[in-house]
């Protein structure tokens, strides 16, 4: 059974960057209960295409650790990360990736490039998919159906 709180918080940020008019996504980093990192999908707002969840929650837990690993941490995301988010947690090190959703066209972990899958992968975390899926693919769903 998993602690439901980080997803939950997740999926809160998820709710807060749809709201802002960015891909519902959200993030967290924790460690032992705390969330020293967070993000939402963010590249319209910032004008910076890497600002996805993943990478503005591990850029937050590195400022806030002082150091660019985060080998005793777990990733919380709403969403199947892609090839650059993959990449990104490999290079810091996550020990754990926890996500809802799966993405069939843009994921990178069970879907598409299958980062951690590749011989070249320096890092492989422990990876834990659907969790609170229904909920995440819905509010994905219902975001991208308001803009056809």
């Amino acid at each position: 059974m998993f602690d439901s709180r980080p997803m939950n918080a997740a999926l809160e940020i998820a709710r807060a960057a749809r709201d802002s008019g960015e891909v519902p996504v959200g993030a967290v980093v924790m460690r032992d209960g705390e969330i020293l990192g967070s993000g939402g999908n963010a590249p319209r707002a910032t004008r910076d295409p890497t600002a996805h969840a993943e990478i503005l929650a591990i850029r937050a837990a590195c400022e806030r650790l002082g150091t660019d690993r985060l080998t005793d941490c777990d990733l919380w995301v709403t969403l199947e990360p892609c090839a650059m988010c993959a990449g990104a947690i490999v290079h810091a090190r996550i020990a754990r990736l926890y996500y809802a959703a799966s993405d069939p066209k843009g994921g990178a972990v069970e879907h598409g490039a299958r980062i951690f899958d590749q011989p070249q992968c320096l890092h492989r975390p422990e990876t834990y998919s659907g969790i609170r899926e229904s909920e995440a693919a819905a509010l994905l769903r219902d975001f991208f159906r308001a803009r056809r």
